[in-house]
């Protein structure tokens, strides 16, 4: 019996995945708007808050180790197994008494959560031409800031209807009925019984031919001796605080500084990642654009990113307006600015590593995005009370401006 097959497969296949980065940023979210409440209920400190921070992203440290195990067993049944671990252990949060136990907690969530990138960019190089990736890498990222954005109305509905454990059970939740869906709608581009011969073929005539894996195991030793793993490496160490402070540190700011409470915070703290969504979209409209005038592929993601950076200047202005809904704005901005550069560093694993090789490259890129993150955050504990966060909002312009130089100094296109 023939079987219709789906046209344009690949682009659900990317929402489907999509959807799984939005729960992804939606579980790990979840904190952050808890944040001022749950602090006050267990008797939480910022330093010590801080801390329980760092153990996520010491742990998703380890993307290497999760996109290394994509690679090998596979992106369908691999994904599933790093997701239902997710969506368990965000629900145990709601168990948590102290800091010691949510810290524990949320390093063993980084651990699960790391998965997300190495899948996300180890999809787009399956599923898409070289011409198609980085609009697939961009609607992957959506699920980053959407998911960020959809938390704080969500999670503060369930704090004021029910308490703040209720929060971690519900997004924990929807993980689990996302990972059912997967099992059942995703495989390989060279077994879906849905595609076409007509779009597999499309796919295929796209891909660089240098690209193609060997059928080996990837070599982290290797990888970490190629120029162009530390031309996104580094970038991805100076540009990820940004996001980091969006996602963990912005709830808080809003409430103690600006002094939002949290109907105020679910009415405008998902603004910024509104905005990210559409920096998602306009940084691969940028690099099409760029191409379209004669500009090579990785110049083009190069042009892309320096433009994102210069828009992430704004954010130095944060702590300098007068009024908190101008301060929405410029982090706002921030949002839109680093979701454009970052989704174009982040679709380069798939540009210029063998396809056998891109997950577990995304994973170790990802590894020194979230140490650069993990300092950060550290440096915001132990430093905002007397400090306060407007050097901390000056310095995200600064990296992001030092991660373009190095962009343009280290990556070297692959043509052969």
């Amino acid at each position: 019996m023939l079987t219709k097959k789906i046209r344009g497969l690949r682009w659900w296949m990317i929402s489907l995945i999509m959807l799984g980065a939005v729960l992804n940023y939606l579980t790990r979210s979840t904190l952050s708007v808890a944040a001022a409440t749950l602090m006050t209920e267990l008797s939480i400190t910022t330093k010590e808050y801080s801390y329980i921070t760092a153990a996520f992203q010491g742990a998703i440290m380890l993307q290497p180790l999760a996109g290394y195990v994509l690679d090998v067993i596979g992106l369908k049944f691999g994904f599933a197994m790093f997701a239902t671990a997710w969506s368990i252990i965000c629900m145990l949060h709601g168990m948590a008494t102290n800091w010691q136990t949510l810290a524990v907690l949320r390093g063993l969530l980084g651990l699960a959560e790391g998965s997300a990138n190495p899948a996300g960019m180890k999809a787009v190089s399956e599923w898409f031409p070289a011409k198609e990736r980085g609009m697939a890498g961009g609607i992957f990222n959506i699920g980053a800031s959407f998911g960020s954005m959809l938390a704080p109305p969500l999670v503060v509905w369930a704090i004021l209807h029910y308490n703040w454990q209720s929060a971690f059970v519900i997004t924990g939740a929807l993980g689990l009925i996302w990972v059912a869906m997967w099992l059942l709608l995703y495989d390989a581009p060279s077994r879906h019984r849905l595609l076409s011969q007509q779009e597999k073929a499309h796919i295929a005539a796209g891909q660089e031919q240098h690209l193609e894996g060997d059928g080996k195991r990837p070599s982290i030793i290797s990888i970490l001796k190629m120029r162009n793993f530390w031309g996104i490496a580094l970038p991805r160490f100076l540009a990820d605080p940004a996001w980091g402070t969006l996602s963990f540190w912005v709830p808080l700011y809003l409430t103690t500084v600006r002094h939002f409470d949290l109907a105020q915070i679910a009415m405008f703290a998902w603004l910024p990642f509104l905005a990210a969504d559409l920096g998602c979209l306009f940084g691969p409209m940028v690099v099409l654009a760029l191409q379209k005038r004669g500009v090579r592929l990785i110049n083009a993601r190069r042009g892309a990113f320096t433009l994102g950076a210069t828009m992430m200047m704004g954010v130095a202005f944060v702590g300098y307006v007068d009024s908190p809904y101008a301060a929405i704005a410029l982090l706002s901005l921030a949002g839109f600015a680093h979701q454009t550069l970052s989704v174009t560093v982040i679709t380069m694993s798939s540009d210029l590593f063998r396809r056998n090789e891109v997950a577990t490259v995304a994973g170790m890129c990802g590894t020194f995005g979230n140490f650069g993150l993990l300092l950060f955050s550290l440096l915001i504990g132990g430093l905002m009370a007397s400090v306060g966060y407007t050097p901390f909002f000056i310095s995200l312009a600064v990296l992001d401006l030092v991660a373009a130089l190095l962009l343009w100094t280290l990556v070297r296109e692959k043509t052969s």
